[in-house]
């Protein structure tokens, strides 16, 4: 297996797995709208994705997104979406999509990745806590308002 950074040539497969990983989070399936949506991100620079590769077969991905902290004036990127195609979870590719994550972060000048996962979301919480993400929401609350 092998992670690469997404270009423009992997959007059809980026967008197939984006598509599942909503799912997921029990929306429901729009392969159009995944296609756009990953396609912006990819063609904008908006956000960074890592793809796990499997004899030719994407089976994963991760996507960051660069941001700031302004309280501790520090460059962060925030892990916003971790797939892995449900026959190949436990495989280690969420693992080395993560590692893969954080030695890019590391290299752009990021102090820290933030990310925010479901509750209900157990296998993804060992596998952050495992690597070495410590739960913060004690301190802050999240918030958002739908425009």
């Amino acid at each position: 297996m092998k992670i690469i950074r997404a270009d423009k040539t992997d959007i059809p497969d980026v967008a197939r797995l984006f598509d599942l990983y909503r799912q997921f989070y029990r929306c429901d399936t729009d392969l159009t709208l995944a296609t756009r949506f990953i396609s912006e991100r990819i063609e904008n620079g908006e956000s960074v994705i890592f793809i796990a590769v499997e004899d030719g077969s994407v089976i994963g991905f991760v996507q960051l997104y660069p941001s700031f902290c302004s309280v501790d004036a520090i460059k962060i990127f925030i892990l916003y979406d971790l797939f892995v195609e449900s026959g190949r979870r436990k495989s280690g590719t969420g693992k080395m999509l993560m590692e893969q994550a954080a030695v890019f972060a590391c290299e752009h000048g990021a102090a820290r990745i933030d990310l925010l996962t479901g509750k209900d979301n157990t296998p993804g919480q060992r596998l952050y806590e495992k690597l070495g993400f410590q739960r913060t929401n004690e301190d802050f609350y999240a918030y958002s308002l739908n425009l």
